[in-house]
């Protein structure tokens, strides 16, 4: 059976984390074999690259490279080998968290961003699953899309804010920007989840953008 890789993005408040453990229950259901992760992070250097990214201050190459760095960890140690086992990988923000944030919320150079994307993606993780050249990417991105005043309404309270949720609307209507650039760029990989609507209606639409793809019954 083969590997399967869907990605979670959006901004904090979302929706990501309601739907993502639902999803993996239902794969369970159909006798699959789950890693659920996250990034930066899923790992133990990669979860303490995050604790750096989160909380210390630092410019825009600096956190690109750690990003990357704890990525390049994850990929390593846990997500090309469950692929390989024929698992399903539901990991809570991938490579277009950074063009989004890093990219789109800092304006950090999008070419450098590719660059790095392809030193850490490349073909040498598992030559086996990816094509000569390609990048290993997710088979699908749920990108959950909603208005950053929306989701700051939503996490008001909720816990003591991080470097990136202390940021400014305009730095996260540039993130969500980053994101409709990375859509773009690949429609046939996302899947635009709207995420202004109640849970039963945007789980909906996650589960139809995976039947879509022939992997649930």
């Amino acid at each position: 059976m083969n590997g399967l890789f869907i990605s979670f993005e959006g901004i904090d408040g979302a929706g990501k984390s309601t739907h993502i453990g639902r999803l993996a229950e239902v794969f369970r259901q159909q006798g699959r074999a789950v890693t659920l992760s996250r990034e930066p992070g899923g790992t133990p250097l990669a979860e303490h690259l995050r604790a750096l990214v989160l909380n210390q201050p630092m410019d825009a190459m600096t956190e690109a490279l750690l990003v990357f760095a704890a990525r390049r960890d994850h990929l390593q140690q846990v997500i090309a080998p469950a692929l390989e086992l024929g698992e399903v990988v539901l990991c809570d923000r991938f490579s277009d968290a950074s063009f989004a944030y890093q990219g789109g919320g800092r304006g950090f150079d999008w070419e450098v961003l590719c660059a790095l994307e392809r030193w850490v993606q490349g073909r040498d993780l598992a030559p086996g699953l990816t094509p000569l050249g390609a990048l290993l990417q997710p088979d699908l991105t749920l990108w959950f899309d909603l208005d950053p005043v929306v989701a700051a309404q939503r996490l008001a309270g909720a816990r003591a804010p991080d470097r990136f949720e202390s940021e400014t609307g305009a730095f996260f209507a540039r993130v969500v920007q980053g994101y409709q650039r990375r859509c773009d760029a690949a429609p046939g990989r996302f899947a635009r989840i709207p995420g202004d609507r109640v849970p039963e209606a945007v789980w909906d639409d996650v589960a139809t953008a995976v039947r879509a793809k022939g992997w649930l019954a």
